[in-house]
This record gives structure tokens, sequence and C-alpha cells, in this order.
């Protein structure tokens, strides 16, 4: 946990830029632009038609006990989309960041805190385009099967967090690294951090729905899997390798 709550810590130290500053703000104001014109248009026909299928559901017994929402089933509903709509537009800021933005936050962060780590370019713009379309898919489909879940209030919440948490890790982790590790060393690295990444991942989408605070997720948590991650490259690297012998 240490490590995690440096990485937030160098993160916050470096969000003082002007340049990270500017990142913090257009991506997040085009994902609300686009995601607040949906809302208009769509937000209402989605939300009957949620409720539509929530009321088959229950009416067929598939939660076991037959009842009649009527309007709770509604407002279920709408509670639901609010609980997508806020991170899914800071997801849809985080996937602008990462195309936009990721490639300047390494270049700030390795040249303050890691100017002497190698440059081995094991992912590049295809495998980032790659990862998003993945971590797109997987966010469906962890969003179709866990869609009966929804209808269970102590549920609503959890099961968004998760989701998003790692939708977040797992488009962030890759961006992180593709300049400098090889493919090989991401892999270890992914694996070895796997917790923290999480734990990073649920911080972010907590912190989604948070009043203004959540303005400044995409880039702090962004920097903070900067921060994470090339420090256990470089970790990495300097470690000793199996087998060697150490000269004294």
């Amino acid at each position: 946990m240490s490590r995690i709550f440096a990485a937030i810590a160098f993160a916050f130290v470096n969000l003082l830029h002007p340049r990270m500053l500017w990142l913090m703000l257009w991506p997040l104001l085009v994902a609300l632009f686009l995601w607040g014109l949906a809302a208009f248009f769509y937000w209402v026909r989605v939300a009957l038609w949620l409720a539509g299928h929530f009321r088959q559901w229950t009416e067929s017994g598939v939660f076991l006990v037959r009842f009649d929402g009527g309007d709770a089933l509604v407002f279920a509903a709408h509670v639901i989309l609010v609980l997508v709509f806020v991170p899914a537009v800071y997801l849809t800021a985080l996937l602008i960041l990462s195309v936009f933005g990721m490639t300047e936050m390494v270049e700030h962060v390795a040249a303050r805190r890691f100017p002497q780590l190698a440059r081995r370019r094991g992912g590049g713009i295809a495998g980032s385009a790659w990862n998003a379309i993945v971590a797109l898919a997987g966010m469906l489909l962890l969003a179709t099967v866990s869609l009966p879940l929804w209808v269970v209030p102590p549920l609503w919440p959890l099961i968004a967090v998760a989701i998003f948490a790692w939708v977040n890790q797992r488009v962030l982790r890759y961006d992180a690294l593709a300049e400098h590790a090889t493919a090989v060393e991401m892999k270890a690295i992914f694996a070895r951090q796997r917790k923290s990444l999480y734990i990073l991942g649920v911080l972010f989408a907590l912190l989604a729905y948070v009043p203004l605070a959540g303005i400044i997720a995409p880039v702090l948590f962004g920097l903070a899997f900067i921060h994470l991650l090339l420090a256990d490259l470089d970790a990495l690297r300097q470690a000793p390798i199996e087998g060697e012998v150490v000269r004294l």
C-alpha cells in the first residue's frame, strides 16, 4: 500500500504543472459534451427500456420471488443510468487522455523522476488501440453478464465500481509502460503488480463519483499509474539476475 500512496502523492505534485492542469480539463469537457448530448436525446428512452426488462424479470420470478415494482423499477432504472453515466464520462475522458495525453504525461514523469530509465518501446499506437478495444469489450461483457443483478439495490454501486476498476487499470497500465518497457517486462510487471493496479482502479472509480474532486481523477490516476509502474520497472532492471555473481 505504501507504493500506491507514494504514487498518488507524486501524482498530486505533478498536477500543479500547467500542462497537467490543461490535460485535466479538456478531455473531461469533451466527454461531458458527448455524453450530455446522448443523455439529452436518449436518457428517458433507455430508462423506460431498462424498467421494462426489470419488470419482465420480476414478474417471471427470475429472482425467485415475484413482485410488482411499479414506479420503483423506473426509479431503479434512472439510478442505474446515473451510476453508469458518471464513470462513463470519466472512462471517455480517460480514453481521450490515453490517446492524446498519456505520452505527454509519461514524458513529464520520466524526465523528472526517471531520466536514466532506458526506453525499449515494447508497445505502440497499435497496441494501445487494441488494449482500448479489449477494455471496452470487456466492460460491455461484464455489464451484460451482471445486468440481472443491477436490480438488487445493495449491488448497484458495487457492480459499477468493480467493472470500471477493471477498465481503469486495463487502459492505464499499458500506456504507462509502452514507451519504456519491453513486451516481456510489461507482462511480468502487470502480473506482480496486479493487486496494486486493481486498488488504484477502484480508487479511481470511487473518486469519479465525488463532486468536483472527480474532475482531477483521470489525470491524477494516469500519473499515479505511471509513477507506480515506472518505479517498478526501474526496480526490476536494477534487481540482480538470478545466478549472477556479485563482485565485491
